[in-house]
């Protein structure tokens, strides 16, 4: 990329879009030309801090880094769109994105231009639904369900995930499709719970998935042993 075609403000900055692989996008942060650089350079977003008046690379302290993808520049060359794979929750406050849960308007309110959102695959949903049992786990809110489970510790939390195991088998077992949807539903919340509970991400349990794809491990649940596994 030139940076040259890149126009920063009076200011030094460039306001930067960043977008998660599958389309979400994730926050709004701001470049000047050092940062833009070490970006280029390292593969991991830098921004420069406004506030702090400092360089500062995406996850430095929490883990939740950001691999650039590819770097768009709009055009008039004085705004960005950086597409990356996020590690974690993009936004300080736990949420998967700095624009989860802040819609302008009431609920059902009909705006003047409605924009259909892509539809979000599967590993936003589960961090969009980790993000709020992580804020509950933080913020505590009175009546919360998650905050009873929390409450009432660890063996509960690990009933509950029995229990709904054996809920989703009986409905298996009754062919009931909708049922089944639902009572797996209740068990991966539950299993969400498990994983806030001892403080692991899901990034960490897809990771482990991907590296049992990726090395082959999935042979004896996939195929005959010494099969290539199933894609």
């Amino acid at each position: 990329m030139d940076i040259s075609m890149v126009k920063f403000n009076a200011h030094g900055l460039v306001p930067a879009v960043i977008q998660e692989e599958n389309g979400q996008v994730l926050m709004l942060a701001y470049m000047n030309e050092e940062s833009l650089q070490k970006t280029l350079e390292t593969g991991y977003t830098w921004f420069y801090s406004r506030s702090r008046q400092k360089l500062w690379q995406k996850g430095e302290t929490s883990g939740n880094v950001q691999k650039v993808l590819s770097i768009n520049y709009d055009c008039d060359g004085d705004a960005l769109l950086i597409k990356v794979h996020q590690t974690g929750v993009a936004c300080h406050t736990g949420t998967y994105s700095c624009f989860s849960g802040r819609r302008l308007g009431s609920s059902g309110q009909e705006l003047a231009v409605v924009d259909q959102p892509p539809k979000e695959n599967l590993s936003a949903v589960l961090y969009e639904l980790y993000s709020v049992i992580k804020d509950r786990q933080r913020h505590p809110v009175e009546g919360s369900y998650t905050n009873y489970l929390f409450d009432k510790g660890h063996d509960k939390i690990l009933k509950k995930v029995g229990e709904e195991a054996v809920e989703t088998i009986i409905a298996s077992k009754n062919h009931t499709k909708d049922q089944i949807i639902y009572e797996m539903g209740d068990l991966w919340y539950h299993c969400l719970v498990l994983l806030a509970w001892h403080g692991i991400n899901p990034e960490e349990l897809f990771e482990e998935l991907m590296n049992r794809r990726k090395g082959g491990a999935y042979h004896k649940f996939t195929g005959k042993s010494g099969e290539r596994p199933a894609d």
